[in-house]
């Protein structure tokens, strides 16, 4: 079922619509939700959170536009909201019972093993430093490079003024090179 038909089935009522864009959309939504979260099982809550809330508010929907963008956007204000009330009541061990690393999220198929061995720990890197991150700014940062929204669609979406979002992603982005420079591995040049 196209995305068309299986919007214009959710706006009659019909559950089988819902189904056919879970089946389209729940890979990239988990992965959005992860992003910010950093919990898959939280990521998980999230995205059936989202696709609830889209069958439930689908007539607010205008199908002449692309499904995604509209969706993706809940789902990454879902997770905001989830992150932050995470980051409130964390607790004192560090367990990852359950997380799926981001590194896992992006495993590069097909490398040799010497530059996969160097992608995994430029991936691992580049996740700890998204780590380091507010969930607003790692918001931000998934938001506008991996769902690839403007400063003014993030505004609305996140409810900020744009000075607010060009600030958060000034912010991450100086704290992730901070982050990232610092964590780069030395080369030393062998001897020869």
């Amino acid at each position: 079922m196209d995305e068309r038909n299986a919007i214009a089935r959710m706006k009659r009522g019909d559950i089988a619509g819902l189904s056919a864009l879970v089946e389209t959309y729940q890979t990239q939504a988990v992965r959005t939700a992860m992003l910010i979260t950093r919990n898959r099982a939280m990521a998980e809550d999230v995205v059936q959170s989202a696709f609830i809330t889209a069958y439930e508010k689908i007539h607010q929907f205008d199908a002449s536009r692309p499904f995604a963008p509209w969706f993706l956007r809940s789902v990454a204000n879902t997770a905001v909201k989830a992150a932050k009330k995470q980051q409130r009541s964390l607790s004192l061990d560090n367990e990852t019972d359950g997380e799926v690393r981001f590194v896992d999220l992006l495993t590069a198929n097909g490398a040799d093993p010497h530059t996969a061995l160097e992608q995994s720990e430029q991936r691992e890197q580049v996740r700890q430093a998204l780590d380091a991150l507010t969930p607003d700014q790692r918001a931000a940062v998934v938001m506008r490079y991996y769902l690839d929204m403007s400063e003014r669609e993030m505004s609305e979406e996140m409810d900020a003024p744009q000075g607010t979002i060009k600030w958060r992603l000034h912010q991450a982005r100086k704290r992730l090179k901070g982050l990232l420079q610092r964590d780069t591995p030395i080369q030393v040049e062998e001897a020869k």
